[in-house]
């Protein structure tokens, strides 16, 4: 996959998947409308941090989600081929469900945020994020790396979940963003059983 270049000093890695891998979790949102939910900021719907309409795909679901794993599982390969000590830790994968959001005309997550914001997020290692659809003035702004990544469909963003990474939506008041998102989660094995 092609890579888009993004300082390495950030620990923010970004690659781009095909974009009709980007169409499917589109038709999957469009054809489950009796799932969308208001979405959700720090366990609670609170629109004055985010407004946006999301399907969240559970882990018993995540079949629907095959071809977007297999390419999400390339991206964090070439994640850890980048940053190795991301990997010289213990266990981790998906274990939490993966939110497919879109944000209308002005709508976004409007608040600065880490994906660790506490114990209830405490198993969180990386945050990865897709982009469904190509629009200008609509990627995602890191507060500390003084980066925003662009709105470009199939740009896949991996970043470390903690406050280092604190970041916010980039409203746009035209278009419509659909994004897929969600988390590596640290998972306990059993070890000499």
């Amino acid at each position: 996959m092609d890579e888009h270049k993004i300082d390495e000093s950030t620990f923010i890695g970004g690659w781009y998947m095909p974009e009709n891998v980007c169409d499917d979790i589109m038709q999957l949102y469009d054809s489950e409308k009796d799932t969308h939910a208001k979405g959700m900021a720090g366990g609670g719907v609170n629109e004055e941090i985010k407004k946006s309409t999301e399907k969240t795909v559970f882990p018993k679901e995540f079949y629907k989600l095959d071809r977007y794993l297999f390419y999400l599982q390339e991206c964090l390969d070439s994640y850890k081929e980048k940053f190795s000590y991301s990997d010289r830790i213990s266990p981790y994968k998906i274990v939490e469900g993966i939110n497919i959001q879109r944000y209308k005309p002005g709508e976004g997550f409007y608040g600065w945020h880490c994906e660790n914001m506490g114990l209830a997020d405490c198993s969180r290692h990386l945050a990865f994020m897709t982009y469904l659809n190509t629009l200008d003035n609509a990627g995602t702004e890191f507060y500390y790396q003084k980066l925003s990544t662009p709105c470009v469909k199939g740009l896949t963003v991996i970043w470390p979940v903690g406050w280092t990474h604190t970041h916010r939506g980039v409203i746009n008041n035209i278009g419509t963003k659909t994004i897929i998102t969600g988390w590596y989660n640290f998972f306990e094995t059993m070890r000499g059983a």
